[in-house]
């Protein structure tokens, strides 16, 4: 393909994902006769080589928030530090920032929620933040405040994740379960897929020990921390209390 050809190609496919996608629809691929890549939602005359995807229906465009390596592992030291500081598992906190943020320092809700841990208003000033896109901050209250909700309901993941994403008042509203709220179930169910297996008491996590694993990515090294022991690669011990 000549190289002109191939940046129109690229801009072109950046241009269709940045459009909106009706609530419920099909989206098309196929290359044209110069070979470009075409995305649409519209089915093309001739359907050869077509390949079809479709969008469940929602009541808002979806999109999917990718953390690059690189920018997901700028924040391992400050996880790692507040994460034992609070006795809280440092996958859940991962799990909790990607989540909430994708790792981007500078997000900001339509509701006014901050930074890496969105921390809402009220949360940055009981805690002391006085700027809640600085990572530090950030990070050392929004873990803070899980410590709190984990304290609250008896070291239960599921209530204390409820209550980060919906509130500790829609929390004991309905009887200390998880509210009936979808977007309050998928994030639960997100972040439980991302951190994995709890302990059988997270609170034997402040005596754990961590790890230091070392990886090569796209030729550089890439250092994080983690409480669960690697299964392969390059690692050592770096906290063993």
């Amino acid at each position: 393909m000549h190289p002109r050809a191939r940046i129109a190609a690229g801009i072109f496919v950046m241009l269709m994902l940045a459009m909106p996608v009706p609530a419920s629809a099909q989206i098309y691929s196929w290359r044209d006769p110069n070979g470009n890549l075409v995305l649409s939602n519209r089915k093309p005359a001739n359907p050869a080589q077509l390949h079809s995807y479709a969008v469940p229906q929602t009541e808002t465009v979806r999109a999917t928030r990718y953390a690059g390596l690189n920018r997901s592992r700028m924040y391992d030291d400050l996880i790692l530090e507040h994460a034992q500081l609070n006795g809280v598992r440092t996958d859940l906190v991962r799990a909790v920032v990607q989540v909430e943020s994708g790792f981007n320092a500078g997000a900001r809700s339509p509701k006014g929620a901050m930074g890496l841990m969105q921390l809402m208003p009220a949360t940055a000033r009981e805690y002391g933040v006085t700027n809640g896109f600085d990572p530090a901050q950030n990070i050392r209250a929004g873990v803070a405040y899980l410590r709190q909700l984990l304290d609250r309901y008896q070291n239960n993941e599921e209530l204390a994740l409820a209550a980060y994403n919906a509130g500790p008042g829609a929390v004991d509203k309905h009887g200390e379960t998880v509210p009936p709220y979808r977007e309050t179930r998928d994030y639960v169910s997100r972040i439980n897929q991302m951190a994995g297996p709890r302990p059988v008491d997270v609170r034997l996590v402040r005596s754990a020990r961590i790890y230091k694993v070392t990886e090569i990515v796209d030729g550089r090294e890439i250092v994080r921390y983690t409480d669960r022991k690697p299964s392969a690669g390059s690692y050592g011990v770096v906290d063993d209390r």
